[in-house]
């Protein structure tokens, strides 16, 4: 026998689940107690991430009246290594670096305050959608409800049972935490070392905070394409942590998957919605936390529309998510993904060196900072004269 219906269920409770209920509730404050969030595990439950979160984040989570008070460091600029070349972007103060083992359970911790009801230990494995509803099935139980929202990451049970494809950007990661060395960059500075060409993707140093101790997490970013399957990141991490004066045996390798935007893919059937990983997030560097609060504000408030007008076909969804500043943004960077790991990496890496305010203005935008249009329009007709030089 289902439970009582409810008004949305989500399936998957990370941020963009979590963000999705809360922006949902603050929308439509009667709702609140009629939002399900199914999460298969239980908090505080491990994710690896290298935990990157820009401060545009936070901003947008403050218009629901919402922080997320975990312990964090502080990150003021970011530098891209490009092979002999470093530059570095530095601003106020543009976000933080957190663990999702802390950042996600105190999110549902505020999601619980507001009324939104949350059952862990929920392993989906069935979904029926009809005429009158949504029926979800799983470890948990069944769930009736109006809508469905797919938040349950590179994996999508939801995804898959939309029918929809796995999708042609998929990344492998591998990460580790480690003591600090000599040679790393201020504890304020997130560090994306770009210098091995033959790798479709980057290596990283974030700093981070573990059980109070100042560590940092290194990384291998790897965007899987036709020719780059032979790659193995484990070898490549080994190789980094040598040149840092560190040992791969001595630490805990951490493994994961993730799914890159294509903006000609739908996001929505009726009924139904996918946000977050389910949907994609940046291809070019898999930044994924900020993008999940940004998917669930728009879905939250999304859906508190449809479902006061009762319109709960969804079919503007996906035209209406690429508007967005968020969905303007993946569409950008899955067509630089395109570029950067095809045959234009060389050119637009020399771009980006001789033009460093390219960069500084890519920090402004991480951190929610106004960006001034006038030098963005400059440095957009530069890029495009840089694009066609490269392209004789």
């Amino acid at each position: 026998m289902a439970s009582p219906a409810v008004e949305t269920i989500i399936v998957g409770g990370g941020p963009a689940g979590l963000a999705t209920a809360i922006f949902l509730a603050h929308a439509a404050p009667q709702l609140a107690e009629r939002i399900l969030v199914l999460e298969k595990e239980h908090y505080p439950r491990d994710k690896f991430c290298a935990g990157g979160l820009g401060a545009r984040a936070d901003r947008l989570l403050a218009r629901a009246g919402v922080y997320v008070n975990v312990p964090s460091v502080p990150v003021s600029a970011i530098a891209l290594r490009l092979g002999d070349d470093e530059i570095v972007g530095r601003d106020q103060h543009i976000g933080r670096v957190v663990r999702r083992i802390e950042f996600d359970h105190e999110l549902a911790n505020v999601a619980r305050s507001r009324g939104i009801r949350i059952v862990e230990g929920a392993r989906v494995d069935g979904v029926h959608i009809d005429r009158d509803g949504v029926i979800v099935h799983g470890s948990a139980g069944t769930f009736r409800g109006r809508t469905l929202v797919g938040a349950d990451g590179v994996g999508s049970f939801v995804r898959r049972a939309l029918g929809l494809p796995g999708g042609r950007f998929r990344a492998q990661v591998i990460e580790l935490d480690t003591e600090p060395t000599d040679g790393d960059p201020p504890r304020d500075t997130l560090l994306f070392d770009l210098s091995d060409r033959s790798l479709p993707g980057y290596a990283w140093d974030f700093p981070t905070l573990v059980d109070g101790r100042e560590l940092v997490c290194r990384g291998i970013y790897h965007l899987k394409t036709s020719d780059s399957n032979g790659i193995d990141i484990r070898a490549l991490l080994a190789q980094k942590l040598a040149r840092q004066g560190l040992d791969l045996s001595r630490y805990r390798i951490k493994r994961y998957g993730e799914r890159g935007f294509e903006p000609h893919v739908p996001f929505s059937a009726p009924r139904v919605l996918l946000v977050g990983e389910a949907a994609g997030i940046d291809p070019v560097t898999g930044e994924g936390i900020a993008q999940a609060i940004e998917y669930g504000a728009f879905a939250g408030e999304y859906l508190a529309e449809k479902l006061a007008t009762g319109d709960l076909v969804f079919g503007d969804f996906t035209e209406r998510l690429g508007r967005t500043r968020l969905g303007l943004d993946l569409t950008a960077r899955s067509k630089v993904a395109d570029f950067y790991f095809g045959n234009y990496r060389a050119p637009i890496e020399r771009f980006l060196i001789e033009t460093p305010e390219f960069l500084s203005l890519g920090v402004r935008y991480f951190g929610g900072l106004r960006v001034p249009r006038a030098p963005l329009f400059r440095l957009a007709m530069r890029a495009a004269w840089h694009t066609l030089r490269a392209l004789r």
